[in-house]
């Protein structure tokens, strides 16, 4: 009888695939140069009727083979979503924009209406920024609610391009009556300083529309605050704000927390690494005391705040019966002060929303109190010079230097956060060790455990890097599975059969009526498998599924013999006790 239900249940998860109207070729890690290297790729894309959306990241695709694709595209009327992001690591920078052009001439032709456009982790600079302006600026794009170019290397020139086609395509499609309305804009680590943020929250606040803005780590000063603090009061749908590890000082703290005045429906403001200071949090303060209803998730972290401020931040979120949590690490609150505020949230009966503490930076000295005039005259007298063309140059080497898969190394004294989507998207043993004590943390807060399958790849992700004779590394890859799969079989929303038949999927065990392809199976995927089954937030039920797929000849497994029988007789002894 539990045969048959496995057996039942297996064939259930079997059958189960990703959105409907979706072709995924995604993390195949396969280089296609010219057309006769995506035939079978084109084919199927000409085959499916009802394409809406095509998956393409995590391969690198050629000028040919991408023109041979957008060819296949060009009937496509009902396509949606370009999930295109990392498709050009190894290409030359005069590769892309061609590639990209002949995608987006595609699509105009086809008449599709687009939804989603994510290009992010392309690194294609400025030019790359002019593959796809006319595509941005045509009907195709009329419909657009997301656009993701996360880590794109845009720079300043990039982000003056974006802006005017984001504004080109709002003026004409609101002369036919129906203007754009983007919802979500994803431009994290792109160099675009204050010129490139200035010209984009022009564009933002024409629009009026959006409901979440990630704009971390791109040098934007105060200029470039201040002005994305005037357009996000003109789009007062606003629920997400990021613009972590940006430096607002001040001057930029203070307008945005007037601007928050207006948003009354935001529920992330994430601000961390910001250098609010003192009075930037004291007004933030303020604004989130008297407003701001539904806020859940306040992060004012690393900005040099001291107890005093620290408190009012405490006091300001008193009665935010939705908040989920409150970040104030990294600040100046000395040991007194880190104790005044936990004992103040415990007293709010608050206490387990505040995060950890354990980076404070201490009280400040006297000689080292904060003068934000001096910061902001140093940053006004600032002029383009021989050194600052240097650096441009720079980075664009570096740009191209990422593309070509060179490894990149970031100078000590450059303060630059972990960079946990680096690691998930190039997976690195080296990469893991380097997110250091916290990066169990930090992948649980990267990866989206509401959705099953981006759990599943996370999971095969960090434990394609597991090393048995390595003892750091697999201790670093079983801490962060631990950290996720608890996070994600202990969230209520999780869909635990659905993460299983996403991994076995993955895995090549399963089929897929979507066409995922699967990934190279290594040991470490089985260890780490094996690991998991083990544990108690594992549920006993998809042990029993596992072990039915597991115990079948598969070609995908031969190659990780041991591995392989260590992961069935575990299986199985564990199926047997229950």
């Amino acid at each position: 009888m539990a045969t048959d239900i496995v057996a039942q249940l297996a064939d259930s998860l079997a059958k189960t695939g990703v959105e409907e109207g979706e072709l995924s070729y995604k993390g195949q890690g396969r280089k296609l140069d010219d057309a006769q290297s995506v035939e079978e790729m084109v084919k199927e894309i000409q085959d499916f009727e009802g394409l809406q959306a095509l998956r393409l990241e995590g391969n690198t695709y050629g000028v040919e083979a991408a023109q041979a694709i957008a060819k296949a595209l060009e009937t496509k009327k009902e396509f949606k979503c370009c999930y295109w992001s990392d498709m050009f690591t190894g290409r030359l920078r005069s590769e892309i924009p061609p590639a990209l052009n002949s995608l987006g001439d595609a699509l105009m032709l086809a008449g599709a209406r687009l939804t989603v456009i994510d290009l992010s982790d392309n690194a294609f600079g400025p030019d790359g920024v002019k593959g796809i302006e006319k595509l941005l600026k045509s009907t195709a794009c009329y419909t657009l609610q997301e656009l993701r170019l996360n880590n794109c290397g845009m720079g300043i020139g990039g982000g003056k391009i974006l802006a005017a086609a984001l504004t080109q395509c709002h003026k004409k499609s609101s002369a036919e009556g129906a203007p754009l309305s983007l919802k979500m804009f994803v431009a994290g680590r792109n160099r675009l300083e204050n010129d490139g943020a200035t010209a984009l929250a022009q564009a933002f606040q024409l629009m009026g529309s959006l409901e979440e803005v990630h704009m971390p780590q791109n040098g934007i000063n105060h200029p470039g605050v201040t002005a994305l603090a005037t357009a996000m009061q003109h789009n007062a749908n606003l629920r997400v704000l990021n613009l972590n590890d940006n430096t607002f000082t001040e001057k930029g703290a203070i307008a945005m927390a007037q601007a928050l005045k207006h948003l009354r429906s935001i529920q992330v403001i994430n601000f961390g690494d910001c250098l609010v200071r003192p009075a930037g949090a004291t007004a933030i303060a303020e604004t989130v005391s008297e407003g701001l209803p539904i806020l859940k998730e306040l992060n004012l972290a690393f900005g040099e705040i001291t107890e005093e401020a620290a408190l009012a931040v405490a006091q300001a979120v008193k009665d935010k019966d939705q908040l989920k949590r409150l970040d104030l690490n990294g600040n100046c609150l000395g040991e007194d002060g880190c104790k005044a505020l936990k004992d103040c949230m415990v007293d709010m009966k608050m206490g387990d929303l505040l995060g950890s503490l354990s980076d404070d930076e201490g009280e400040p000295e006297d000689d080292e109190e904060d003068d934000d005039d001096d910061d902001d005259e140093e940053e006004d007298e600032e002029d383009i010079d021989e050194e600052e063309l240097e650096e441009e140059e720079e980075e664009e080497e570096e740009l191209e230097e990422e593309r070509r898969g060179v490894k990149l190394s970031t100078p000590e004294s450059a303060h630059r956060p972990p960079d946990v989507s680096s690691f998930l998207c190039f997976p690195s043993p080296d990469k893991l060790l380097k997110l250091g004590a916290k990066r169990a943390l930090l992948i649980e807060q990267q990866v989206d455990v509401a959705d099953a399958h981006k759990t599943a790849e996370a999971f095969l992700k960090i434990a394609s890097v597991y090393k048995e004779e390595n003892i750091d590394v697999k201790n670093a890859v079983l801490e962060s599975i631990d950290a996720l799969l608890k996070k994600a079989f202990g969230t209520p929303s999780f869909q635990g059969y659905n993460f299983v038949s996403a991994l076995l999927v993955l895995l090549g065990l399963i089929k897929s009526e979507d066409k995922v392809k699967p990934v190279l199976v290594v040991p470490g995927h089985l260890h780490a498998l094996e690991h998991v089954v083990q544990q108690d937030y594992f549920p006993k039920e998809n042990v029993a599924v596992l072990e039915a797929f597991m115990s079948r000849n598969n070609k995908a497994l031969e190659s990780c013999g041991n591995a392989t029988n260590s992961l069935q007789s575990t299986l199985q002894r564990f199926r047997s006790a229950s």
